[in-house]
């Protein structure tokens, strides 16, 4: 079946860029790229061109999210599914491809109307990144892609055939508590490169509820959480550690109002066969407290 691969890169509009600055370089790291388009600054965290994108504008919001596939055979296979299915998909053209930095491209709209893209062969910097703080290791990426995101829909039901259907993504887990509803879903070794949820706790149907990033090592994550007490960066959760997945991370709140979960240790899933789907009552085994 056509799938997708793995998350690739993420792109947002945001009002203020300067707000950012704490959370993306003295947090977590990122490296700016000089050569960004006007208008633009775009971010890389491993040797590809970039993985974030911020784009100048007068509101806060989630410009498209850019899946990834393979190889040329399984980008062809997926743009004809997603024609049979009847998905609105198009080809995009030499200057999108150049803007985004990869050597095909499509793009499509998901669940709530939410923008997505697909991309082939994203271009590979001959510098390697330089990371704007002192780091122990760099971020777990490779085949697992960029990380993971959440979002909320408003039919949960649409949105997993989606995912599953259109995307070929594969259940991970389930975790129900409180008001919220979460299905995990991966597409390569990476625990959940998605997961979904109801509209719950201030996230509205196709609204962004936070991207997660993986260190490789702990203690980038340990020295991240000592700088976010000392430049006061506002948390969501603080430091624990997650059931399904089993990572360590902590939550940070975004000038967009959505969260950055920084973690390390999330689970691997390397044959489906084997893994067992189950249903938890909690997030958490420890920490992870709300804060506010």
């Amino acid at each position: 079946m056509s799938a997708v691969t793995k998350l690739s890169y993420l792109g947002f509009n945001v009002a203020d860029f300067s707000q950012w600055n704490t959370i993306l370089f003295d947090i977590l790291g990122l490296e700016v790229r000089k050569d960004s388009p006007a208008g633009q600054t775009q971010l890389r965290m491993d040797s590809q061109h970039h993985r974030f994108t911020f784009f100048e504008s007068d509101h806060n919001s989630t410009a498209y999210i850019g899946w990834e596939v393979d190889n040329i055979d399984q980008f062809n296979a997926l743009y004809q599914h997603l024609q049979t299915m009847g998905i609105g998909v198009e080809l995009a053209s030499d200057s999108e491809k150049e803007a985004r930095q990869v050597l095909e491209l499509m793009k499509f709209r998901g669940p709530d109307n939410v923008a997505m893209e697909v991309c082939f062969a994203p271009f590979k910097d001959n510098q390697p990144y330089e990371p704007s703080c002192t780091r122990f290791g760099g971020f777990v990426t490779g085949d697992q892609g960029l990380g993971h995101i959440l979002y909320c829909h408003s039919d949960m039901k649409e949105a997993l055939a989606f995912y599953r259907d259109a995307l070929g993504m594969r259940i991970s887990d389930y975790i129900h508590w409180d008001e919220a509803r979460a299905t995990f879903l991966h597409c390569n070794p990476r625990h959940h490169t998605l997961a979904i949820c109801n509209p719950c706790f201030g996230t509205g149907a196709g609204e962004l509820n936070h991207f997660m990033v993986q260190a490789e090592n702990i203690d980038d994550v340990g020295q991240a959480y000592d700088r976010v007490a000392e430049l006061d960066v506002p948390l969501v959760l603080t430091l624990g550690k997650h059931t399904n997945d089993k990572m360590t991370s902590f939550y940070m709140i975004t000038p967009s109002g959505f969260a950055i979960e920084y973690g390390f240790g999330g689970a691997e899933i390397h044959n489906d066969a084997e893994w067992e789907v189950a249903l938890y009552n909690a997030p958490k085994i420890w920490g992870h407290n709300l804060v506010g």
